[in-house]
């Protein structure tokens, strides 16, 4: 059992502290940059200091969910990775169909497979660094047939190669359906984590992920203009008297310069580490829950769903 980083196997205990959904480096499509240049992450050194004040924080393992149809380069990653000292999981796959390329709209399900396959296998962009998760995405409400099509290749890349797998939801919907597809290609649900579920506050769809072994990822904290900190606390700590503590994980998907410290913004990567984390440690202890529990999102539950298998 390992883990694959972009410099190669690992065994799961040496990630320790991990963020399950970050964006280190980013160049999305140019209608994106045209509409929201905030979203755009193209300083290198800003994202190297960025990753050491996340290193400094205590952290360990950063999985970069820049997929290459928003402007992955893991040269790039590879770079801010040494520099910053910490060890990094890059994705295969693609975000949802809006970022799609053309060539993901005319290639076939099996091309898509095997080209999910060869980067998890052999290595990405003609490197020997191997990706360790596999992205798939939907919009708001609807899973299109291009996004189906990619999921189901993801599906059996996952099948193929053991590789877990990371779900884009459009503001946290979707991702019931998305593991229903799953289900039907045979994919091992407790492989997979539903990203922006807390952009869907609603304890009920949280315990349902939960329920077909799936991880409900956290991945708000301090973005109150969704909703305040509070109400993920809240759904944190229902999920877990209902005896989900290991499908729960806790990031931040800073993927804006106006969240970064480094770009000029805050609260930045040390915010969980520094500030969530200590803060539901605290709500845990007044509802009489063991604060021990906090530690499994950030560091047991990462190393688990990561495995390859």
């Amino acid at each position: 059992m390992y883990v694959q980083t972009i410099f190669g196997k690992m065994k799961p205990e040496e990630l320790k502290l991990t963020y399950i959904h970050e964006h280190l480096y980013s160049d999305p499509p140019q209608f994106v940059k045209d509409q929201d240049s905030d979203l755009v992450l193209d300083d290198v050194l800003c994202s190297i200091r960025e990753a050491q004040k996340f290193k400094q924080a205590g952290g360990s393992t950063i999985v970069d969910m820049t997929a290459i149809d928003y402007g992955r380069n893991i040269e790039i990653i590879r770079k801010i990775a040494k520099a910053a000292d910490i060890n990094v999981i890059a994705t295969t796959g693609f975000n949802k169909g809006l970022f799609f390329d053309k060539w993901v709209y005319e290639a076939s399900e099996k091309e898509l497979m095997e080209w999910m396959i060869s980067e998890v296998t052999q290595g990405i962009e003609g490197t020997d660094s191997r990706a360790g998760i596999i992205k798939v995405g939907s919009g708001y409400n609807n899973i299109s047939s291009v996004e189906e099509k990619v999921i189901r290749a993801a599906s059996k890349a996952h099948l193929k190669t053991g590789a877990p797998i990371g779900a884009h939801t459009e503001a946290g919907t979707m991702g019931l359906e998305q593991l229903e597809i799953m289900e039907e290609e045979g994919v091992d649900l407790n492989k997979v984590i539903i990203a922006h579920a807390d952009r869907n506050l609603d304890v009920w769809y949280f315990k349902e992920i939960a329920k077909k072994g799936a991880y409900v990822e956290f991945d708000c904290p301090s973005k109150i203009k969704y909703y305040p900190d509070e109400m993920r606390v809240n759904a944190i700590i229902a999920l877990v008297k209902a005896g989900y503590e290991d499908r729960i994980v806790i990031s931040g998907d800073m993927a804006r310069k106006s969240y970064l410290e480094a770009y000029g913004g805050g609260p930045g990567f040390k915010f969980i580490i520094k500030k969530f984390i200590p803060r539901l440690k605290i709500q845990f202890e007044e509802v009489g829950l063991d604060p021990n529990i906090v530690d499994k999102f950030n560091i047991e539950n990462p190393q688990r769903v990561l495995v390859f298998k």
